[in-house]
């Protein structure tokens, strides 16, 4: 199931466009607590209210603090009063998004994220909010917050915090449809191939009336829920503080496990044509066409049938709770905001369909169903806020009352914070606020995960070195197992083409004197069909300026599942943000080409990133490269390090908490025939379970260590 990039969302392509600006030097004159290297130092953002309105008159004496039932003492205390409605010109913004994320760090900045849940929001919806939405980011944003946005299209490290809301605001004017739910014509090509898979018409055979349609709902709930749940794992490697996330959604059904969904269709054996020629409708081009084949001809009828048993067996309500629980953990609220208003109806009468109702079904919605569902998806929205200290505006018209809530909610905090009297464990210790004073509640972060003793006794930055069974040892910290694995949000979803890069080079003074550096793009097929007869792939390197530094065609031959390709500048790469784009065009004759793009940050050192392949029997038991995170337990994986040392490296294998696993990764170097060398570790992959891992590659050469974390998936 490919993710809908298609320039399907204008939403998504706001991140593209959000304006940067300069560093705030408060922020690094800043006195910061002196840390102990026996225990941990906590921090909390804490905001009591009383009525729903914010309680501003409280004093360190007023709050007790218990971390697992015990009670600590309060070290820092500050109450810290946000000034809305600053106009743009005094919100210094930062020069670049390290600097953006860096300001993500400040406890007296507060951050925002509005998701524009474009795949369940109607274009009704999307206009009803757009100025409800704009007045409320001019009364919210103070000059020392940040805001990003994010749709369920992009990857959560691709939002871009900035404290100007201009460019948002000149987005949501502009594009006031960006709302996909509802809309008549499917843009999106893997919708449109469920559409052809499934059209709808029974014959003597077969019976497929309602399973598109199934299919495409179902998927848009597991984007939007996977998009969220990757957004909270990454706000918890990025920010300590509190996050608040306005999400904009008309709710979810939280899907179940659906054995009808999964029903056997064909019940002859054999497909047998109808008798007669039913019409029918090119979903593509809203054409009529006559009879079951006479649509556009499904060239991937496995790739359906393996989407449909995936999603029959979908179970969202777990996977919502289970992103409650995380989102608490990682101390980010939700302020779910349903842009319809007052609803009276779920379903619209125009809703479109795929062929005929199901049998036993109407064209039009009970209103029994109606009712139920819109119930579900307001509970959905409801649960979201509630479970993490939120609001939730729903069923009102008044959207910018609604709106004002919100504001007074965050408009004032308490910055608390305590040496705890825990153990150095690398565990998570639960944390409970209380306020003295009667009729006052409070919300604040529910817990942390402690460092360890090893991590506690090295300076912030300090490198740490680890042994791979028989020399020195230290610990990789959680943050950074945490950090690698939010990698598995975007790249582990179904696409019709997976992009990876690393950049390679000699060393910086090296590079400086020759064109010794290169960026290794690396691309693997989805399950299509259409990749059976090759590919014909152009890749172009773009600097920031708009200029293209190279470029490169490759040919994929026939049976091949991917490339990997490198792009060799003229002159040496220097440091900076850089553009990779992939066009792959498939030599199948009724293809269509695919677009892919990665920004790249290239280091001073020439060094970055990593290469990945796989083996097994979907390879032909070929090594391929591989850019698709997952992986099943036949195969073999190996990754490939960039680096130009001669050092003897060491790995082993993590799982998602950072424990070392008994399960041997063999290392090495290998020389490529134009000198470029590499670390390479190899993994067998069949005695891990599903889930997910980490591979820890340490390079080691006199007293510098570079870590590299690969996380991976095993899929069933």
């Amino acid at each position: 199931m490919s993710s809908p990039r298609s320039g399907a969302s204008r939403a998504a392509l706001l991140v593209t466009v959000l304006a940067t600006a300069a560093l705030d030097a408060r922020f690094q004159n800043q006195s910061q607590p002196t840390f102990r290297t026996d225990a941990s130092y906590v921090r909390l953002d804490v905001y009591p209210t009383a009525n729903g309105a914010p309680v501003t008159d409280l004093s360190r004496e007023d709050f007790e603090v218990f971390e697992d039932n015990r009670l600590q003492a309060v070290t820092s205390f500050e109450h810290v009063a946000i000034r809305g409605g600053v106009p743009q010109d005094q919100r210094a913004e930062p020069n670049t998004v390290a600097e953006s994320r860096a300001l993500l760090q400040n406890p007296r900045s507060r951050a925002f994220v509005i998701f524009l849940d474009t795949l369940h929001v109607g274009v009704d919806g999307s206009h009803n909010i757009k100025q409800p939405l704009i007045n409320a980011l001019d009364r919210l944003i103070g000059p020392d917050d940040l805001v990003g946005v994010m749709t369920p299209e992009m990857s959560a490290a691709d939002v871009t915090f900035a404290r100007r809301t201009t460019t948002i605001e000149g987005f949501l004017s502009r594009h006031w449809d960006w709302g996909q739910r509802n809309k008549t014509t499917v843009a999106d090509p893997q919708e449109q191939q469920y559409q052809l898979c499934y059209p709808g018409y029974p014959t003597n055979c077969v019976d497929d009336r309602g399973i598109a349609d199934a299919m495409i709902l179902r998927r848009r709930e597991k984007l939007s829920l996977e998009a969220l749940d990757e957004l909270i794992r990454y706000l918890g490697t990025v920010r300590e503080e509190r996050t608040a996330v306005i999400a904009i959604s008309d709710g979810w059904l939280l899907y179940r496990p659906d054995a009808s969904l999964s029903r056997l269709l064909d019940k002859c054996g054999t497909p047998v044509a109808p008798a007669g020629q039913p019409m029918g409708v090119d979903p593509r081009t809203g054409r009529p066409v006559v009879g079951r084949t006479g649509q556009v001809v499904n060239d991937n009828p496995t790739r359906c049938e393996a989407d449909r048993m995936s999603l029959a067996q979908l179970d969202d309500t777990t996977q919502f709770q289970m992103m409650l629980d995380r989102a608490n953990r990682t101390n980010v609220s939700f302020y779910p905001v349903d842009p319809r208003g007052l609803v009276v109806f779920d379903t619209p009468i125009d809703t479109p369909r795929t062929g005929l109702p199901p049998d036993g079904t109407t064209t039009l919605t009970p209103p029994a169903q109606d009712a139920a569902m819109l119930r579900a998806r307001q509970s959905s929205l409801r649960d979201l806020a509630v479970a993490t200290d939120g609001i939730a505006v729903i069923n009102s018209n008044d959207l910018d009352r609604g709106f004002r809530r919100i504001t007074d909610d965050l408009s004032s905090y308490y910055l608390l914070g305590y040496y705890s009297n825990g153990k150095l464990d690398g565990k998570f210790h639960s944390i409970r606020v209380r306020v003295k004073r009667p009729g006052v509640q409070v919300r604040a972060r529910r817990g942390y995960l402690a460092l360890t003793a090893a991590e506690a006794a090295v300076p912030a930055g300090a490198p740490t070195s680890r042994s791979n069974g028989g020399g020195p040892t230290a610990t990789v910290t959680a943050s950074a197992v945490t950090t690698a694995l939010s990698a598995l949000g975007g790249a582990t979803r179904d696409a019709q083409v997976h992009l990876s890069y690393a950049v390679s080079g000699t060393s910086a003074q090296q590079a400086a004197d020759s064109a010794g550096s290169a960026v290794w793009a690396v691309g693997e097929f989805g399950a299509g069909e259409e990749w059976r007869q090759g590919a014909e792939v152009d890749l172009t390197l773009t600097a920031a300026d708009g200029r293209i530094v190279s470029s490169r065609h490759e040919r994929v031959a026939a049976g091949a599942r991917g490339f990997r390709s490198a792009l060799k500048p003229e002159r040496a790469l220097a440091a900076g943000d850089y553009t990779l784009r992939a066009r792959v065009n498939p030599s199948g004759p009724t293809s269509e080409p695919v677009t892919e793009t990665l920004r790249i940050a290239v280091p001073a050192s020439l060094s970055s990133g990593y290469l990945l392949s796989r083996r097994g029997p979907t390879t032909g038991n070929r090594e391929m490269p591989a850019a698709d995170l997952r992986f099943r337990r036949a195969e073999q994986l190996r990754v490939d390090v960039p680096h130009a040392t001669s050092s003897t490296p060491t790995a082993r294998l993590l799982d998602r908490m950072g424990t070392a696993m008994a399960v041997p990764v063999t290392p090495g170097t290998r020389t490529d025939p134009d000198g470029e060398r590499w670390i390479s570790a190899s993994l067998s992959l069949a005695p891990l379970a599903p889930g997910d891992y980490v591979i820890e590659i340490t390079d080691e050469a006199g007293t510098d260590t570079t870590k590299t974390l690969v996380a991976f998936r095993i899929v069933p």
